[in-house]
C-alpha cells in the first residue's frame, strides 16, 4: 500500500511506484527546515510527517494548492501553498513516501488535569453533543487508517489542537467530518483530546 499512495493503474494494472531517494531530496531542500529531515519537527509550530499515511500526506499536498475552478485552496496556509504548487504530482507522492517511511519520535501528554478528559473524548465521545470517539476513526493507539484518516499519536499536542480550532472555525476545508465534529468541541475539550493524543503510542 506504501506504492500507491492513492495513485492511477498504469497500463499493466500495477501501482503506480514511488521515489524515495527523490522524495528524500526534495524534503531536504524544501522541507527539512520546518519539518525536519526524517520528519520530526523540532518545534510544534510544524506537524511530524514521519510515520504518517503517504496517502494521506499526499492529499494535504495536493489541498494546499487552488484546484481549477476553485476559488482557494481547501487548506490555507502561504507557506504551504507556495511549497506544494511548485511539486509535481511524482513529487507530492515521492515525498509522501519517504516522510511515510521515516520513524515519529513520540511526545507526550503535559497536562495532568486534562489528559482524563481528553482520554474520555478519544475514547467514548462526548455522547450529549453528538462527539462520536476519536478511536473510532483513528484507532485505539491513534494509528489512523491509511487513505482515510491521519496517524494522530505522539503529534505535538499544539499543533492537533490548532488543526481543530481551525477545522472549527472554518479556515481548514478539507473534511467535513472534522468540521462537523470540531464545531461541537469547546476550546478546553479540543485542548484535552489534543494533549491525550501527544501521548498516545
Amino acid at each position: 500500500m506504501l506504492l500507491g499512495i492513492g495513485g492511477t493503474a498504469q497500463a499493466q494494472g500495477a501501482p503506480k511506484k514511488v521515489d524515495l531517494a527523490k522524495g528524500q531530496q526534495i524534503a531536504s531542500q524544501a522541507c527539512a527546515a520546518c519539518h525536519g529531515a526524517d520528519g520530526n519537527a523540532t518545534g510544534p509550530a510544524n506537524p511530524k510527517l514521519a510515520g504518517q499515511h503517504p496517502e494521506y500526506l499526499y492529499k494535504q499536498l495536493v489541498n494546499f494548492v487552488p484546484q481549477p475552478g476553485a476559488k482557494q485552496a481547501e487548506r490555507v496556509n502561504a507557506i504551504m501553498m507556495g511549497f506544494a504548487s511548485t511539486l509535481s504530482d511524482d513529487d507530492k507522492r515521492n515525498v509522501a513516501a519517504y516522510y511515510a517511511s521515516q520513524v515519529k519520535k513520540p511526545s507526550s501528554a503535559k497536562d495532568k488535569a486534562l489528559v482524563e478528559l481528553g482520554q474520555q473524548i478519544y475514547r467514548g465521545g462526548i455522547p450529549g453533543k453528538q462527539v462520536p470517539s476519536c478511536a473510532g476513526c483513528h484507532g485505539p493507539a491513534g494509528a489512523g487508517m491509511p487513505a482515510q484518516y491521519p496517524r494522530l499519536a505522539g503529534q505535538w499536542a499544539e499543533y492537533t489542537e490548532s488543526q481543530l480550532v481551525q477545522f472549527r472555525g472554518g479556515q481548514r476545508m478539507n473534511s467535513a467530518q472534522m468540521t462537523a465534529i470540531s464545531a461541537r468541541l469547546s476550546d478546553r475539550e479540543i485542548k484535552a483530546v489534543a494533549d491525550y493524543v501527544a501521548g498516545l503510542r
